[in-house]
């Protein structure tokens, strides 16, 4: 009976969080985005600033047993040449779509199971990640992948988002993203004691030399920057998150998209959204509550 009603809140959840997403479609019969293919995923782009893109790269790591075993491994390196100093790890091009008028597109990782979708919208592009497990095992609770979130690889950078004006949900509002260290990595504070537990005996992972681990939890999956030059804003959010970090060579954000647990054979779907406008943080935030069906606690 308790997984029942588990169950019918998961849908209930579900439906509520659709329900949300095609009101704010229907405010506007032309989005006000496009999406654009790059060699590693998809850029969403302002109609109205074409200069104003932002990139998803699908996707850079898998953490937690996720895919493959181990704490921290490769996600897809697609792209025309190899990672320089990897040479194993080779060459991918992931099949995509793209639709003539670019509103909708979606990039595969089928050997790894993984198949995201993006639909352009008013304030930038939702996004459903669908992950199927096809190891030999089930993925625990903590599984995650992620998708870099960036203002674009050097010859196409936008630089009005190549900064560090970067903002998490944090125990006391929006904060910024580097509290103490610029690449210090944030923990959704509802798994902070199974992400603890997975620390060797210093506290360490195999990351901590280059993404310290902070001691100011997440409540959000949601990453925000505004513009170097006031008055525009994008951000990126998933519904199941386990890590918030950004600042990294490419000035990307790394929002781990929780996929665990997952056993063997099962699919899940999870929502996720871009969001790129004219705007403040606080705009953001306040769309994302909205389009997320969060509240804040008294």
């Amino acid at each position: 009976m308790a997984r029942l009603r588990l169950h019918a809140t998961v849908l209930c959840a579900g439906a509520i969080l659709t329900a949300s997403f095609a009101a704010r479609a229907a405010e506007g019969e032309d989005p006000n985005t496009r999406l654009s293919s790059w060699r590693r995923g998809f850029s969403v782009d302002s109609v109205a600033r074409p200069d104003m893109r932002v990139y998803v790269w699908f996707y850079e790591w898998q953490l937690f047993d996720a895919v493959e075993k181990g704490q921290m491994t490769h996600g897809v390196f697609s792209g025309l040449q190899k990672v320089p100093g990897k040479p194993e790890l080779g060459v991918h091009e992931l099949p995509s779509t793209l639709s003539e008028d670019g509103l909708n597109g979606s990039v595969t990782a089928g050997e790894r199971g993984l198949k995201l979708e993006m639909r352009a919208v008013q304030d930038g592009a939702e996004m459903t990640l669908t992950v199927t497990n096809r190891a030999d095992y089930d993925w625990p609770a903590l599984a995650a992948v992620i998708p870099c979130f960036n203002p674009g690889p050097e010859e196409t950078r936008n630089k009005q988002f190549a900064n560090t004006k970067t903002f998490f949900r944090g125990p006391e509002g929006l904060l910024p993203l580097g509290t103490e260290t610029p690449r210090e990595m944030h923990y959704n504070r509802q798994l902070r004691a199974a992400a603890d537990a997975e620390a060797d005996s210093e506290g360490h992972y195999v990351w901590t030399d280059k993404w310290p681990k902070s001691q100011v939890d997440a409540l959000a999956g949601l990453i925000i920057r505004e513009s170097t030059t006031p008055g525009w804003v994008c951000g990126i959010a998933w519904e199941r998150f386990v890590t918030v970090q950004g600042h990294n060579p490419w000035e990307c954000m790394h929002l781990s998209v929780n996929v665990g647990p997952l056993k063997q054979g099962e699919t899940r779907s999870i929502r996720g959204k871009v969001y790129l406008f004219k705007g403040t943080k606080e705009a953001l935030f306040a769309r994302y509550r909205e389009d997320f069906g969060r509240k804040e606690s008294k």
